[in-house]
């Protein structure tokens, strides 16, 4: 009689596969060239001079264009979905994140996780599971770390429920510890190059910018973005699992389409440098047409040269609804929020 051989196939982790202090090195390291930079753009409306012009960066110091900050933070996180949430219903949330310099075409990206949190969900099937994620280049040298917290699915809904443990994380990444790429100078920033006349003096904590223009998200465009990120979550590519047979869009797209709106009333900020909280509200279905807002919630100064910092909430949002409530009365994200994001970006002062 044939015996079934063992399987040499990966079913992805299940919440009952964690441990508090397990350490994961992600697998699959990823070169990134000009080729990353054209198919973003060409999937989004991406147009901040300093990750579009080689020129414009060396006019602010820096050697070369670096990668936008996306691609950077869409490269790493895709090397830990295979390991982190291949399972997941739902990713929920980030903090503490900070990028602590540039990827330039020709980087090698890695990524390793380590757990910092788990929690059983009421219904025990179900729990939450947190990583602080590192994304270091071929040197060794750290790129980007960020702490996210993600649902994921049991298989063995009889297996006990582990001690529930919620790490403390600080809702804002202090402005002392924003960290500037090396060399970078705005003294002789070209604002009419950027497209935009506006600095951080002519930005003030409270202001409301609503950036006018919306995107109807495309399902394929959705789906080569998330292969291009090597990141293979179920749920953005087979609709089996869900009952209403759709595909979830990668919440990343949603992040990507909304700062590339966003340059409209925000053209100068030109780098992301932290990620001090963020949440993806709702889902995103193809057919969706997505719109964006911005709050100013802080500007702070920083040591180099003509650079400061702007703290930004950013919203994305579905329909024609633009600027206002997003959650209800008991605090519960209303239908239309997709997005809420708060970071830091840099900005010529």
């Amino acid at each position: 009689m044939l015996k079934a051989p063992a399987s040499k196939t990966n079913s992805g982790r299940f919440f009952e596969d964690y441990r508090v202090g397990q350490v994961i090195d992600h697998a699959v390291p990823r070169t990134v060239s000009g080729g990353e930079r054209a198919l973003y753009h060409a999937l989004y409306p991406a147009r901040h001079a300093l990750a579009s012009s080689d020129e414009f960066a060396r006019l602010c110091g820096l050697p070369a264009s670096p990668m936008d900050d996306m691609v950077t933070f869409h490269t790493v996180f895709g090397k830990t979905v295979p390991d982190v949430s291949l399972n997941a219903v739902a990713n929920l949330g980030y903090a503490e994140g900070r990028f602590h310099q540039p990827v330039w075409p020709g980087d090698t990206l890695l990524a390793r996780s380590e757990v910092i949190g788990l929690k059983q969900n009421s219904s025990g099937k179900t729990g939450v599971v947190y990583v602080r994620t590192e994304g270091r280049n071929q040197h060794g040298s750290l790129v980007l770390d960020y702490v996210r917290w993600v649902m994921v699915r049991k298989n063995d809904l009889s297996a006990p429920a582990p001690e529930a443990v919620v790490p403390e994380l600080a809702e804002v990444v202090d402005p002392a510890a924003l960290i500037a790429p090396e060399g970078l100078d705005f003294s002789h920033y070209d604002f009419a190059l950027a497209g935009e006349p506006h600095r951080l003096g002519d930005y003030a904590a409270g202001e409301v910018i609503d950036h006018v223009d919306g995107v109807t998200i495309e399902e394929a465009e959705h789906m080569m973005a998330t292969r291009l990120w090597q990141n293979t979550s179920k749920t953005h590519f087979d609709v089996t699992p869900r009952a209403d047979r759709r595909r979830l869009i990668y919440g990343g797209h949603v992040m990507s389409m909304a700062r590339a709106l966003s340059f409209n009333g925000l053209a100068n900020a030109q780098m992301i440098v932290a990620i001090n909280g963020g949440s993806h509200a709702n889902p995103c279905f193809a057919g969706d047409t997505l719109r964006a807002w911005s709050e100013v919630l802080d500007v702070a100064p920083l040591p180099a040269p003509g650079v400061g910092a702007i703290r930004l909430r950013l919203v994305a949002v579905t329909e024609d609804r633009r600027v206002g409530e997003l959650k209800d009365a008991e605090g519960k994200y209303l239908p239309h929020v997709l997005l809420d994001l708060d970071y830091w970006a840099l900005m010529p002062v």
